[in-house]
């Protein structure tokens, strides 16, 4: 026998989906070009979905959906290890189930469109960098030591940009090796 909640469920199931794929495809893809994490973020966010879904369906309290959430925050695929960007868009996927099943089960359909479409909208504006200037920074082995002296700055900048190809903004000594002639360097460059 159905539920009469069941096609209420499955519509906030299809809903939650539409939204992971509309973040996933047209906001965090286009930027990143990385489809290693496609399928954790949209996995995470439908099977968060229906356990948080069935969860709130048998009466136990938030706080357990809760308690769900931190142990999927705590868990970590250690075969690799997630950059912060990945890390907060997981956070997004994990949120936005346990947000969209709530808020389907107490029939909040208003609720739950305009907070899904405010994610979205700010999640777009900042990966656009839309009035943000964003560094990335990277750590480096770098072979002209000789460049790496104060007085010689502005060289080894042109030298580091010719080799990379990135518009660095500024340079960081972190550890010098005399022995083998090589230097270790952060270097930031505009995204």
């Amino acid at each position: 026998m159905l539920s009469a909640d069941l096609p209420r469920y499955m519509a906030g199931a299809a809903l939650n989906l539409v939204i992971a794929l509309v973040i996933v495809r047209f906001v965090y893809y286009p930027v990143t070009q990385d489809k290693r994490y496609v399928l954790t973020f949209v996995v995470f966010s439908t099977i968060t979905y229906f356990v948080l879904g069935l969860l709130t369906s048998v009466d136990l309290s938030i706080g357990v959906g809760f308690g769900l959430f931190a142990i999927f925050s705590i868990l970590r695929y250690r075969t690799d290890e997630m950059p912060p960007r990945e890390m907060t868009y997981l956070f997004v996927f994990i949120a936005l189930p346990i947000m969209n099943s709530v808020l389907m089960n107490d029939s909040e359909v208003a609720k739950l469109l305009a907070s899904n479409a405010f994610v979205i909208v700010v999640l777009f504006v900042l990966e656009k960098g839309w009035g943000f200037k964003f560094e990335e920074s990277k750590r480096v082995t770098y072979d002209r030591i000789e460049l790496v002296a104060p007085d010689r700055r502005e060289e080894l900048m042109a030298d580091l940009k010719a080799r990379t190809g990135l518009e660095i903004t500024s340079i960081e000594v972190r550890r010098m090796d005399l022995l083998r002639d090589v230097a270790e360097l952060k270097i930031s460059y505009s995204d």
